[in-house]
């Protein structure tokens, strides 16, 4: 029941009221007057707030108060969404889709001890990779949601509010908030110097992702498909991001190198197609499977490459990686949507895809295995 619930949370606070606004952002563009470079700046503020919310949500878990850094994340979600469904003019829109997006990191820590703490020890790794899918999932009911209404954001972003706290309700009803081993100690002991390979391999990442993440829906209705079109492709990429949930497999059996560099090379071809034919339906929907697929899995690879690394404190240290991977959305959308506006979208994407092709080249060095009864404490999560 947790890893369901849990997938649930992601899937508001990630795929919904995150990456939202970009599937948003056609509308938003029509009704509030955005341009490519002010919505590049809107959605690297969000990103920054989600690293300060995962500092935040690091802190409190660190300090055995998990289940209060889960309720920040849903009220955090729940009431930016309510400011982006009343706004009127891009400055209250700016806000509303600080707060949104700042929830999501929050969760991650929080849902990481949860399932430590929760689901039993052989299950833990493929737990928290299928939770750590929610994103897919977030993504394929926004695209149902704009395919259904596609005028009707407002209602929309109302109803990401409720389901913000009812979920985060169900997670707290199904968690074991058991208290940390040592609860007294603040603090995980975890050293940073060990990641940080894995942590410029995240910045890369979250940089050239957050050209699709930001732009894709937008660029795809510009380019001539409807806006029905558009919500289908993005019910694809949400689908095939489900598919990301096969990260922990992968990484069991390849290795994280491996894993790495496939999941890189899978995000960056996506990135390209799109670039390459954007007004093709049938481009389009390869291009966006493939970066759904791609960019979910390399988040999953960081859990476990993080977890391998920092065995101690893998909740910590999943959490730092994350922080990385969306400073590096934050720069890449303010920079992707300054391109954008000067050389247009196609350069843009190509830029994106380079970032992401530059990333596979920082995996992982597979030196250790750490078995899993190493594991302990708080967990890793997305």
């Amino acid at each position: 029941m947790l890893v369901v619930s849990g997938l649930a949370v992601i899937a508001v606070t990630y795929g919904l009221t995150r990456y939202g606004f970009g599937l948003y952002l056609p509308q938003f563009r029509a009704d509030l007057g955005l341009t490519s470079g002010a919505a590049g700046g809107i959605a690297a503020g969000s990103y920054l707030a989600y690293c300060a919310a995962a500092a935040l949500g690091l802190y409190l878990v660190d300090r055995g108060r998990a289940r209060r850094a889960l309720w920040s994340a849903g009220v955090s979600a729940a009431g930016g969404a309510l400011v982006v469904a009343a706004a009127e003019a891009t400055p209250v829109l700016a806000i509303g889709a600080l707060v949104a997006g700042s929830g999501a990191g929050a969760a991650s820590p929080a849902l990481v001890a949860a399932v430590a703490r929760t689901v039993p020890p052989s299950a833990e790794p493929r737990s928290q990779a299928v939770v750590n899918s929610g994103t897919g999932a977030g993504v394929l009911a926004g695209g149902l949601v704009v395919l259904a209404w596609p005028a009707e954001w407002r209602w929309a972003w109302l109803g990401f509010a409720g389901g913000a706290l009812l979920v985060t309700w169900w997670v707290d009803r199904s968690a074991c908030w058991s208290p940390p081993v040592d609860p007294g100690r603040p603090g995980s002991g975890l050293r940073p110097l060990r990641l940080v390979r894995p942590l410029t391999a995240g910045l890369l990442a979250g940089a050239g992702g957050a050209g699709v993440w930001t732009f894709g829906p937008d660029v795809t209705t510009r380019s001539g498909l409807s806006p029905q079109v558009t919500g289908l492709l993005w019910c694809l990429l949400g689908a095939a991001a489900l598919l990301g949930g096969l990260s922990g497999s992968a990484v069991r059996r390849a290795g994280p190198a491996a894993a790495w560099r496939v999941a890189a090379a899978i995000t960056a071809t996506g990135t390209v197609l799109l670039a390459w034919w954007p007004g093709s339906g049938v481009v389009a929907a390869g291009a966006l499977a493939l970066f759904g697929c791609g960019f979910v899995a390399l988040s999953g690879v960081l859990i476990a490459w993080g977890g391998r690394l920092a065995p101690e404190a893998p909740a910590q240290a999943t959490a730092l990686l994350f922080i990385a991977l969306t400073t590096g959305q934050a720069a890449g959308a303010a920079l992707l949507g300054a391109l954008a506006d000067a050389a247009g979208a196609p350069v843009t994407f190509v830029a994106a895809a380079g970032l992401l092709a530059t990333a596979a080249f920082a995996a992982p060095r597979d030196r250790r295995r750490t078995p899993p009864a190493a594991r302990s404490g708080g967990r890793r999560h997305r």
